[in-house]
């Protein structure tokens, strides 16, 4: 499998939302990214994602 983003990376999904941080990788699942953010409240959420709705936090997306 390959995966395009890192460790450590921000991300954010593809139509808005929170940046999040890439925390680690389930290469056997669809939803393969693990990301984790902190929000509003300060409460810090961790969600899996399938790699294809997430870019990079700096990509421009329209």
């Amino acid at each position: 499998m390959n995966i395009k983003f890192k460790k450590g990376q921000e991300v954010k999904q593809e139509f808005g939302g929170p940046v999040m941080k890439v925390i680690g990788f389930e290469p056997e699942l669809i939803e393969n990214i693990i990301t984790q953010w902190e929000d509003e409240e300060g409460t810090i959420i961790t969600a899996k994602f399938m790699d294809s709705v997430l870019v990079p936090a700096n990509e421009n997306t329209n």
